[in-house]
């Protein structure tokens, strides 16, 4: 049952990011990736800013922003490299 609260947390995360990021022309299944590796990402990244660590079981607002900003933080970085490969 986590599993799939996961897969609609890290679609939904994905989503907004995308839209955040005026990328949202991705499909479902790239939102969830985007959404579930950048909340491993954000989660990763929240100790660092001073928040505390955030385990799996976690829904609190501070581990859902964490989780959208490690999103966010995922497109910016596949854009940058996509913007490179272009040139």
């Amino acid at each position: 049952m986590v599993f799939i609260i996961w897969l609609i947390a890290g679609g939904a995360l994905g989503w907004m990011a995308s839209v955040l990021m005026g990328t949202d022309d991705r499909g479902v299944l790239l939102n969830i990736a985007i959404g579930v590796v950048g909340a491993m990402l954000g989660g990763w990244i929240a100790p660092l800013l001073g928040t505390g660590p955030i385990d799996q079981m976690d829904a609190s607002a501070s581990a859902l922003m964490a989780s959208l900003l490690g999103a966010v933080v995922l497109l910016a970085i596949v854009n940058a490299v996509r913007l490179g490969r272009s040139r």
